[in-house]
């Protein structure tokens, strides 16, 4: 079989080339799919793949927030602060963080230890 060089490069999502063979990695990643729904193409994430649930919940976060703008709730400059800055500023869902490695080592050590 043929492959074109695109699909073995990393791709330049400044180009349309290197934007598609993205979506395709995406199809294979995580389950992204094109369709057609009302005479519109569509990118679908597949609800038997693994990424669904969460990348579902960030895909309406981001809907939300188009939304807003769409509607004059919020301006493009507020719209572009929570793009640039996600997920800090996503109150759609409840982000943590997760202590490093070797904190965590560390904390689980000195718990054995006082055991």
């Amino acid at each position: 079989m043929e492959v074109s060089p695109h699909a073995l490069d990393v791709p330049d999502i400044d180009s349309n080339i290197g934007l598609m063979h993205t979506l395709f990695t995406l199809e294979d990643l995580r389950g992204l799919s094109v369709a057609e729904v009302d005479g519109e193409v569509c990118l679908i994430l597949d609800k038997s793949s693994k990424a669904y649930s969460d990348m579902n919940k960030m895909l309406h976060a981001w809907l939300e927030q188009a939304k807003k703008l769409e509607a004059g709730e919020i301006t493009k400059e507020e719209y572009d602060q929570w793009r640039y800055k996600y997920p800090e500023l996503d109150t759609t869902q409840q982000w943590v963080k997760v202590p490093s490695q070797e904190l965590s080592d560390w904390l689980l050590s000195d718990l054995k230890d006082k055991n």
